[in-house]
């Protein structure tokens, strides 16, 4: 360590552009980086007695803490930070209740180059981010905060709601009073102008059992100081990955605020017997110039390509470097932190595929130790990255990556087509030919060789990106009937609530949300995004499907086996050809057959002669085993629906 450290001073005499090599050199340099990497904690690490200030930080020569008059007055102190004996880390000890005290970092480096920089491990902020604040965390519990949730029987038995917290709560006939915020996410007895539920209540009858949370982590593009913010985004643009989305707060310029207001909204939820899934956005940020981790530690955190520039696997410019040892123990620390402090119940990784199997392996063991029923995962596309092919977490790997699912495009695209093609057509529009590719997908890659289980299949035909499928029906088929739109998108929606692994719905494809024809909405007005909540009436049919169907699953083991072993012994295929797919099921006691008819006719279905149970009949759901056939040998399938129909052993 002190013979590399001299080489770095020595180093100072040489030309700028070289001292800039030196520092990009040892930022890729492993065998340098190894003997830099520290496991302990970072941030500021507060006691009533006590905050020490502790700043990964090896490439700077000094660095000082610059402490605020207040959260937005005048820098009024600056004070030098020590270097650890092990030259790990930057630290400084303030005595005394430092609640409240706002700072920054100013980081000198070997070039004389001069940072200012939050803290990478923010847990509050000022308006809009740019200050860190000392916390105790104590002070933001609301009244009657606890522990976590219980664990979560099983991934089986999960149903997944994913929705954007202003998208849910701003429309004006939402009857919700905190408009845009997590406050009105947990508004009780709230109400459209036709008297029918909406907001939290609503999400309860639904049946839903967890709602992933686009991002609430504090994102870069939605100005906090509008009271009703002008800018819309859905958050993929990420600024302090541990502190939360000013927006969302009613008073944005207090740092507790933020806080305070998204606990009580996940209370509300977990009350509600909700569990909370957070997306989470580690794979890159939005600006790297003006963002901590190339501030603090330049040349670090990101993945290069072979002429030095920063790779975009993702799309956006920059991909984080989760391989290396302080990238990933931040990402580690983060999903702890919000694990521990705010009691969320999973995450989803976006583009996940960017991350390494060894991170993703290292979150779920760190989850597992405090609550193993904690969801995990992710959007396991296939992405350019310099890591070899063998240590992506990419769906091509998941067999590598138990526990951890990842979104089933395949399902996805065998029922509507190629999601990047308007055009495209899938089981539930007219193409032919896609029987079997839906069968495959819908019993959970069961002959598939890449997954451990049917739970690592997070299974959806729509998400907040892309069109929504009602939308996307229609462009497909813009002259077509409405009637013939909606019973297509039932069925698909059918297909999904019924299907092996852990299915997942968009909020509003219930009642056929539209965002009027617009692909991606990320950056679109609230009259684009948000919920219609006259459309839960307008769609009543679809709702009260949805309802029955999360109901129906929930009380039949069948639609939700865990293993590859059970689909194996409790299923088989029955007919995959002529837009038509059907399947029986077996247990002891009785047997399931189960039809969906792509056909635009009425078909006659065939059945072993005997006595059935009509479960799901032209999109109406039996919950009890009181509606009976009669002694039959085919059932009427309505076109573009479903059919459940259980048969006893001994009938």
């Amino acid at each position: 360590m002190k013979r590399i450290n001299k080489e770095m001073t020595r180093e100072v005499n040489n030309k700028q552009t070289e001292i800039k090599e030196l520092l990009k050199q040892y930022g890729h340099d492993s065998l340098i980086m190894a003997m830099r990497n520290y496991g302990g904690p970072l941030g500021a690490l507060y006691t009533a007695q006590r905050t020490e200030f502790r700043l990964w930080a090896p490439f700077a020569s000094q660095v000082e803490v610059i402490i605020f008059d207040g959260y937005y007055g005048r820098p009024i102190k600056s004070i030098k930070m020590n270097r650890s004996e092990d030259f790990k880390y930057f630290y400084k000890v303030l005595e005394g209740d430092q609640h409240g005290l706002t700072y920054r970092y100013r980081l000198t480096f070997l070039d004389m180059t001069v940072t200012e920089s939050v803290d990478p491990y923010s847990k509050a902020v000022t308006v809009n981010g740019q200050r860190s604040v000392v916390v105790d965390l104590s002070q933001t519990n609301p009244e009657g905060w606890g522990e976590r949730m219980p664990a979560f029987p099983s991934a089986s038995e999960a149903v997944i709601y994913e929705m954007h917290i202003r998208d849910f709560t701003v429309a004006s006939n939402s009857g919700i009073q905190h408009k845009g915020k997590f406050l009105g996410v947990a508004e009780p007895g709230r109400i459209n102008p036709n008297g029918s539920s909406t907001g939290i209540d609503y999400l309860k009858e639904l049946g839903v059992t967890h709602v992933e949370l686009l991002p609430i982590f504090d994102f870069q593009t939605v100005d906090e100081t509008n009271e009703k913010p002008k800018q819309y985004n859905w958050g993929y643009d990420p600024l302090n990955f541990n502190a939360p989305e000013g927006s969302y707060a009613t008073d944005p310029y207090d740092p507790f605020c933020r806080i305070i207001e998204l606990k009580k909204m996940i209370q509300s939820l977990h009350d509600a017997g909700i569990r909370v899934i957070m997306d989470v956005v580690f794979n890159h940020v939005y600006e790297v110039e003006s963002h901590s981790f190339h501030k603090t530690v330049p040349g670090y955190f990101f993945r290069y390509n072979e002429k030095g520039e920063f790779t975009s696997g993702t799309g956006v410019g920059n991909d984080t470097a989760s391989e290396r040892f302080m990238m990933r123990k931040y990402i580690i620390d983060s999903v702890k932190y919000w694990t521990e402090e705010y009691h969320i119940d999973g995450y989803r990784f976006d583009l996940m595929g960017i991350h390494d199997i060894t991170t993703m392996n290292s979150i779920r063991a760190m989850l597992d130790e405090i609550d193993p029923s904690i969801l995990l995962f992710g959007e396991g596309w296939d992405l350019y990255t310099p890591l070899s092919h063998h240590e992506v977490a990419n769906h091509n790997n998941a067999a590598f990556m138990p526990r951890i699912g990842q979104f089933n495009d395949g399902l996805r695209e065998a029922l509507k087509g190629n999601d990047f093609d308007a055009s495209a057509r899938g089981f539930i529009n007219g193409a032919w030919h896609m029987e079997s590719k839906l069968a495959r997908n819908f019993m959970g890659g069961v002959d598939f060789g890449t997954y451990n289980d049917p739970l690592q299949l997070i299974q959806y035909v729509e998400a907040h990106d892309n069109y929504t499928l009602y939308d996307r029906l229609i462009k497909a088929d813009p002259y077509l009937d409405e009637e013939t739109i909606v019973r297509r998108h039932e069925l698909a929606s059918s297909i999904i609530l019924l299907s092996q692994g852990v299915p997942f719905i968009h909020s509003g494809q219930e009642f056929l949300r539209s965002k009027q024809g617009v692909r991606d909405s990320y950056n679109k007005p609230d009259n684009i995004n948000q919920i219609d909540w006259l459309r839960r009436d307008k769609f009543a049919h679809s709702v009260e499907l949805i309802k029955g169907l999360i109901n129906l699953r929930k009380s039949e083991p069948l639609f939700r086996l865990p293993t590859y072993e059970a689909i194996r012994e409790s299923m088989s295929v029955i007919r995959q050809d002529y837009q038509i797919l059907s399947f029986e099921y077996r247990c002891p006691e009785y047997k399931l057959y189960v039809v969906f008819s792509a056909q635009n006719n009425v078909l006659n279905y065939r059945l072993p002669k005997g006595n059935y149970i009509v479960k799901l009949a032209n999109g109406q759901v039996n919950l009890s085993d009181d509606v009976m056939t009669g002694e039959i040998e085919s059932y009427p399938v309505e076109r573009y629906t479903a059919l459940v129909l259980k048969k006893l052993t001994n009938k």
